[in-house]
């Protein structure tokens, strides 16, 4: 399937890419090793790849910012609750990501790009909280150059050397959970107060 879509060069790319944006498969992290390792013959090449899927990845948060913005707080809200768990978007992660959201939204939509899941389902906060669009496309979009770049690089590196493909896949995947659940920590340490800064009889969260 994926050398199919790749014939069709860097538009074939960009696809992958917006793909990978909008459903959680393939991980973008293994795609994008992939592409570096067998789409990137020379450094023009991969520095057109760098492009063409740093346009596909913005596309498809648009799409997840689009359709936050016609959910709206309330409907989105009960979407996540209900099918979160088919697209890995568990609703407290979701809940997490929004208070996280409202305190820094150019920053937290340019550092998104670089965590799994958030990267993907940030957008969808977005849009439900009707950020300002320039701001937030801007992010994702050297955001997602940033992503893309580290990890077609980093399969240009190896494409020439004695390296197991499946074995670096399974490297990656690990060091990008890793990432995830010290994302994920952080941002809950950050949603909590300090007790000393919550007023006298609120409860902690």
């Amino acid at each position: 399937m994926i050398p199919s879509i790749l014939g069709f060069g860097l538009f074939g790319a960009a696809c992958l890419a917006f793909t990978e944006k909008i459903s959680p498969v393939p991980p973008s992290h293994v795609l994008l090793l992939f592409l570096g390792m067998t789409a990137a013959p020379d450094m023009q090449t991969l520095v057109a790849l760098m492009f063409a899927t740093m346009i596909g990845s913005t596309l498809g948060s648009m799409i997840w910012y689009a359709g936050g913005n016609w959910l709206g707080p309330d409907r989105a809200d009960a979407f996540v609750r209900r099918f979160g768990k088919f697209v890995f978007l568990k609703h407290a992660t979701y809940h997490r990501l929004t208070q996280a959201y409202r305190r820094n939204n150019f920053r937290a939509s340019l550092v998104a790009q670089l965590v799994p899941v958030a990267r993907t389902y940030l957008a969808l906060e977005a849009g439900v909280l009707r950020l300002s669009f320039l701001p937030f496309a801007l992010a994702t979009l050297c955001g997602a150059l940033i992503w893309n770049s580290a990890f077609l690089v980093g399969g240009y590196l190896m494409r020439d050397g004695d390296h197991d493909p499946v074995t670096i896949g399974f490297r990656i995947v690990a060091i990008v959970v890793a990432a995830e659940i010290v994302f994920l920590l952080a941002l809950r340490h950050s949603t909590r107060r300090p007790a000393e800064d919550r007023p006298p009889g609120e409860p902690p969260r």
